[in-house]
């Protein structure tokens, strides 16, 4: 049998059809196409599901377990999405919409917990107990397995580790709080830090990268001027990488798990990004003495993660 997974995003809806090795064999996908009534995204969601069991050349028969990973806070129990703020969902009762739309339960959970629930299945935490994969991307992610279940507190709302202060009184973040590790770890955050120092130093090699143009600048720009020897560029990511390893030195005191894996697209610099961060932290870890110490690396799944967490969620909370 097989199972089905959608990862809904800000920017794309994807549907993907596990098989029972945690292999995605079909995919589906379209732009969420925000703002727009949650009535409209909800009869996406439902296209893409059969259009990914189509291409995979299957029937609903042939799927036993359907899932969804949502940005936002979410009520796994009830389906419930109390509140999104990208996607502008307010006490949506996601599960019941599409229960009614298609028959079949969908086992609803936060997006960045989906992901590390495939992580912790099928990638990088793949026989642990205790896991937390980090995501770098529009903001910073965070998914807590503990003792093999998600730890999202008592309201559905635990674990936004992106939304810790490390910078008191610092840049503000969309949350409503002021110096959040997301507004400095991000990969939005980069592109910013990134853009700042060009601004500084005309005569920096990333202007060379970026063919003259700001809009140009991505999250890989910096890293790339770095590597060619680049001051301002290695300024650049050298203080980003601290921000990073802030951040996880924290998380690493809190819960001391097996593997805090990084990813989204920054973690694709692999040890370039990992090497100095296991550095910082080796030296700021409570439990540096410990012989037993938190594994740092990154994620093996990219985004078929949150697909395929999603997908298995039923695992996790049939009953």
């Amino acid at each position: 049998m097989y199972k089905l997974g959608i990862d809904l995003g800000g920017t794309n809806i994807v549907a993907g059809v596990v098989d029972e090795k945690y292999r995605i064999v079909a995919t589906a996908k379209r732009k969420t196409n925000l703002p727009r009534p949650a009535e409209e995204i909800v009869d996406d969601l439902v296209a893409v599901a059969y259009e990914a069991i189509e291409n995979a050349g299957l029937t609903e028969a042939d799927i036993d377990g359907y899932g969804i990973g949502c940005p936002g806070s979410i009520e796994h129990e009830t389906g419930n999405v109390p509140y999104s703020n990208n996607l502008e969902f307010y006490d949506l009762p996601l599960g019941q919409m599409l229960f009614e739309k298609t028959g079949k339960k969908f086992y609803v959970e936060n997006d960045a917990n989906a992901a590390a629930y495939g992580e912790y299945i099928a990638g990088a935490g793949r026989g642990t107990k205790n896991f937390i994969a980090i995501t770098l991307g529009t903001g910073v992610g965070g998914g807590i397995i503990i003792d093999g279940k998600i730890y999202s507190g008592s309201n559905g709302a635990g674990g936004e580790l992106g939304h810790t202060v490390i910078q008191m009184g610092g840049q503000a973040c969309t949350c409503g709080r002021f110096g959040c590790w997301e507004t400095y770890a991000s990969a939005t955050a980069l592109v910013r830090q990134t853009k700042q120092a060009m601004m500084r130093y005309k005569s920096s090699r990333m202007w060379e990268i970026c063919d003259g143009n700001l809009d140009n600048v991505g999250g890989t720009t910096a890293f790339k001027a770095k590597r060619l020897g680049d001051r301002v560029g290695a300024m650049v990511v050298d203080e980003y990488i601290r921000y990073v390893a802030v951040g996880i030195a924290n998380v690493l005191d809190i819960f001391q798990p097996d593997v805090i894996c990084i990813g989204g697209g920054i973690s694709k610099e692999g040890e370039y990004l990992t090497d100095p961060i296991n550095e910082y932290v080796d030296g700021e870890n409570y439990a540096r003495h410990m012989k037993v110490k938190t594994i740092i690396k990154t994620a093996d799944l990219g985004n078929d993660a949150g697909i395929i967490g999603a997908a298995y969620l039923c695992n996790l909370y049939e009953k």
